[in-house]
């Protein structure tokens, strides 16, 4: 006999924008394994959507060509709003999903929780950086990456797929692992909110929608 999750359609979304800054391809699978084809042209960023690619276990594409001769910033949140726009298409109506996904990730010295709910409702809060992570510079000799992207990525990610979304910054010294490890934490707690319940036959709320 056959489930309301067996018969549903698969959870994937291919988007493209295109803007006089920035051209941005994503593919999305939420229920991938992690394979990640990653080029942003600047290199932290390709790091960090790979970690949340293998952590979250989504398949993830992202080719994106933008004005990196002025600075990364167009490049990487025309990336994050095509990948909002992904995860909520792929999402669909959310039925028979968790909902909520909590996760607390270290990485040596570094500790970030992360908690999403995928509420149809967008809402980010972002704190705990210590002073001055906002005015790093991270990257070999390409395209640096700000610090200061990172709240920005995080805000357009949960505005754009409809997400609630707090990231807490609990320690951390190292600039780089103060980065991965929120990366990383919102992987892990999305993946656990758009997991499938066999529980839950319908939409996860008293409202009946999301």
């Amino acid at each position: 006999m056959s489930t309301p999750q067996a018969d549903r359609a698969p959870r994937t979304a291919r988007l493209e924008r295109t803007t006089s800054e920035s051209r941005i391809l994503v593919e999305l699978d939420v229920d991938g394994t992690g394979r990640h084809e990653i080029s942003t042209g600047v290199g932290f960023y390709d790091h960090m959507l790979t970690a949340f690619a293998r952590h979250a276990l989504v398949d993830l594409t992202v080719r994106a060509e933008g004005d990196t001769w002025i600075d990364a910033h167009h490049t990487v949140e025309d990336t994050a709003i095509v990948l909002g726009q992904a995860i909520r298409q792929a999402l669909g109506d959310k039925s028979g999903t968790r909902r909520f996904g909590d996760a607390t990730v270290p990485l040596d010295e570094a500790l970030v929780q992360a908690v999403v709910d995928i509420s149809g409702r967008p809402y980010c809060v972002h704190t705990g950086e210590p002073e001055g992570q906002q005015y790093v510079q991270l990257g070999g000799s390409g395209v640096s990456y700000l610090g200061s992207l990172t709240k920005h990525v995080f805000e357009t990610i949960a505005f754009h797929g409809h997400l609630a979304l707090h990231v807490r910054v609990l320690a951390g010294r190292e600039p780089h692992h103060i980065v991965e490890t929120q990366f990383k934490a919102f992987a892990r707690a999305f993946r656990d909110a758009v997991a499938l319940d066999p529980r839950e036959t319908g939409v996860p709320s008293t409202k009946g929608t999301l």
